[in-house]
C-alpha cells in the first residue's frame, strides 16, 4: 500500500484496509506488550504491582518523584530542580502508556505505544537515508560519465561546487520522475520499524542482569540485537521477537467490550462486535518490542537530566541527513496514511500529496482536520 502510495496510485479500499489494519496492530501490540510487562516483572519481582494508564510525560515524572528512600545525591538535585519548575521539562507532552508501580507506588516498569507522529517521523529518518544514498549513487553516476566522456578517470575531475549541487538536485528530480512513473520500488527494509511497541524494567543491577540471563536462555524469545548505551543516557536496549497469544487477544476483545474504544473509526458497531478475526489477513504469530532495562538512577537521568528523552527526540528532528522536498513529502505521506486510519473516513478519493509535488505543513493539518470534518479556523470576513 506504501508503495502504491507514493507512486499515487491510491485504490478506493485503501481507507478502509488501514483502518481495519490499525484496529488489529494497535489492540494486539497494546496486549502483547501488558503481557509480556507483567510476565518480565513478576519474573524478578516478588511483590504484587498495579498498573496505571497515562496520557502525559508529567504522570510518569511525578511518579518517580514520588519514589520513597532516595538516597542517590544526582537523584535528589533532579529532583530539586524539577519542583522548582516542572512545566521546563515538557509535562505535556502525551503518550500512550502504562505504568507498574510497586506496592509503595515506587515504579516498576512501563509500557508504550509510539504515537503516530513519532511513527511517521522515524519512517521519514529511514527512508530519507535509502533516498539519500540513491540519490547520491545517481549523482555518482552522472560524474563518472562526464569523466568518461572527457577520457580521465574519476579521481581527476575536479567539479566546481555550484555543478555538483545541480547534479544532486537533478539526481533528486529523476528518483522523484521514478515514483511517479512507478519504476522504483522501496527497499521493504527501509519501512521495518521494530520499535513500535516498547517497554522498560526498571530496577537494581542484579535484578537486571539476572532478568538478562533469563532472556537469553528462553527459546520462546528471540533477541534480533543488542545495544549498551552509555555517556549521557544509559540503559541496555534490545529489540525482542516473541510470540503473542491470538486466541487471548481476540478473546479479551471481545469479553472487555474493547471494540467500543473503536466507534467513531467508520466501522459499524455490528462488524466490530465480531472481533479482530475478520479483519485480520494472516497475521504473523510474532511481534518485534523495544525492550529498555535501566536501574532507577538512570531512569530519572533520562527524564530529568542531560538525556532527558524530548531533547533527544528534538536532536533527531534537527539532524537530519537530507533535507530535501523529498523526505518531507514521505513524512507527509506517512502522516496522512495514520490519519487515514485513525480518522472516521473510510473511502477516499485521491491522496492530496505526491512525492514528486511541494507542500507546506500547513497543507497536511488542513487535509486532516477536513478527515475529521472539522472546520477551518481561519479569519473569515
Amino acid at each position: 500500500m506504501v508503495d502504491r502510495w507514493f507512486c499515487g496510485r491510491p485504490e478506493p479500499s485503501d481507507a478502509l484496509r488501514l483502518t481495519e489494519i490499525l484496529i488489529c496492530d494497535g489492540f494486539v501490540i497494546g496486549e502483547t506488550l501488558g503481557t509480556f510487562s507483567e510476565m518480565l516483572l513478576a519474573t524478578i519481582y516478588q511483590e504484587p504491582f498495579r498498573k496505571r494508564p497515562i496520557q502525559f510525560k508529567g504522570e510518569l515524572r511525578d511518579t518517580l518523584c514520588r519514589a520513597a528512600s532516595v538516597e542517590d545525591t544526582r537523584v535528589l538535585e533532579l529532583f530539586a530542580e524539577y519542583r522548582r519548575n516542572p512545566d521546563f521539562y515538557y509535562r505535556e507532552a502525551p503518550i500512550n502508556g502504562v505504568l507498574y508501580l510497586g506496592a509503595k507506588d515506587q515504579l516498576l516498569g512501563l509500557y508504550r505505544v509510539k504515537r503516530p507522529r513519532r511513527i511517521a517521523e522515524k519512517a521519514n529518518r529511514k527512508l530519507a537515508q535509502w533516498i539519500f544514498q540513491t540519490v547520491q549513487d545517481l549523482a555518482h553516476q552522472k560524474a563518472e560519465e562526464r569523466a568518461w566522456r572527457l577520457g580521465i578517470p574519476l579521481e581527476a575531475l575536479v567539479t566546481p561546487e555550484i555543478e555538483m549541487i545541480q547534479e544532486f538536485i537533478d539526481a533528486e528530480k529523476e528518483i522523484a520522475r521514478a515514483f511517479k512513473e512507478c519504476s522504483i520500488r522501496l527497499d521493504r527494509a527501509a519501512l521495518n520499524i521494530a520499535d513500535v511497541g516498547g517497554l522498560k524494567i526498571i530496577a537494581d543491577a542484579e535484578r537486571l542482569g539476572r532478568l538478562e540471563t533469563i532472556l537469553d536462555g528462553d527459546p520462546t524469545i528471540r533477541i534480533h540485537e543488542k545495544e549498551n548505551h552509555t555517556g549521557s543516557y544509559q540503559a541496555k536496549s534490545m529489540i525482542v521477537d516473541i510470540l503473542w497469544d491470538a486466541e487471548q487477544v481476540c478473546r479479551g476483545f471481545i469479553d472487555h467490550r474493547s471494540w467500543t474504544k473503536y466507534l467513531n473509526r467508520g466501522i459499524s458497531e455490528d462488524r466490530l462486535r465480531r472481533g479482530l478475526e475478520p479483519m485480520m489477513v494472516k497475521p504473523k504469530p510474532n511481534l518485534q518490542l523495544e525492550l529498555i532495562l535501566a536501574t532507577f538512577p538512570d531512569m530519572v537521568e533520562s527524564e530529568f537530566g542531560a538525556s532527558i528523552h524530548e531533547e533527544r527526540i528534538i536532536a533527531q528532528r534537527d539532524n537530519k541527513i537530507y533535507k530535501g522536498y523529498i523526505p518531507t513529502n514521505v513524512e507527509f505521506l506517512i502522516g496522512y496514511l495514520f490519519d487515514v486510519g485513525f480518522s472516521p473516513k473510510v473511502e477516499m478519493a485521491e491522496i492530496p500529496f505526491k512525492l514528486w509535488g511541494r507542500y507546506l505543513p500547513d497543507t497536511l493539518i488542513s487535509h486532516t482536520r477536513r478527515l475529521h470534518d472539522i472546520p477551518e479556523y481561519d479569519l473569515l470576513y
